[in-house]
């Protein structure tokens, strides 16, 4: 079964739906530990309810991003994980850490994108005007929210929406979205290939798949 490592800075709950992906084996994997640079994390409670091994390493605590970064890939090291899990891992990375992971790392951001990289996603969607905001799981690059797109899942933005209502529906598009492409991951389906991303070997579109499109046997 493969082995992941999965990185937090906060309340876990995209955590909590791959837990519970995994325990109802919808998703074969492994949960080798989950690592938060917060000490005080409510995802590490999560973790430990689920009895998988949590660690900190506080980025205070460190003299720059290069310093925690290592001491970062040296933790994830010591689980020889295949899959690293950022989520909501609130650390922009270095490229020395991404490139050790290339292939292997992927992050879901609350946004369609291209669209809105970076934070504060859904007060800028409504600000924006835009009809349709959502939740994105794309591999990781060096290039912050830029890595290629896996699966999207969009959600309608409502002409009365506050930023808070609508990240709570995205959050339960989260949810559905980032165990499936981890499941797709750990059957071997899912692959980077020379930065363009491959799935049942069939290359996909630079904006990914949309979960409504994805059929009960993907």
């Amino acid at each position: 079964m493969p082995s992941v490592v999965i990185l937090i800075s906060g309340s876990g709950s995209n955590l909590q739906a791959i837990i519970d992906a995994s325990q109802s084996e919808q998703c074969p994997i492994n949960i080798a530990a989950v690592i938060s640079n917060r000490a005080n994390a409510k995802g590490l409670e999560r973790a430990q309810q689920a009895n998988i091994k949590t660690a900190v390493i506080d980025h205070t605590q460190f003299n720059g991003r290069e310093d925690f970064d290592q001491a970062l890939v040296k933790q994830i090291d010591t689980y020889q994980p295949d899959l690293v899990v950022l989520a909501g891992f609130m650390r922009i990375l270095t490229h020395e850490f991404v490139e050790h992971y290339t292939g292997r790392l992927i992050n879901i951001h609350p946004a369609l994108l291209p669209d809105f990289p970076g934070l504060n996603t859904h007060e800028r969607a409504i600000k924006s005007g835009v009809k349709e905001h959502g939740a994105t799981v794309h591999f990781v690059t060096t290039e912050v929210d830029g890595g290629p797109i896996i699966l999207q899942a969009g959600v309608a933005v409502k002409s009365n929406d506050t930023a808070k209502e609508l990240a709570q529906r995205v959050l339960q598009q989260e949810h559905r979205i980032f165990p499936l492409v981890i499941k797709w991951f750990a059957e071997k389906r899912l692959v980077l290939n020379d930065n363009k991303v491959f799935l049942d070997q069939q290359q996909l579109p630079e904006t990914g798949i949309n979960y409504a499109q994805v059929t009960e046997n993907q």
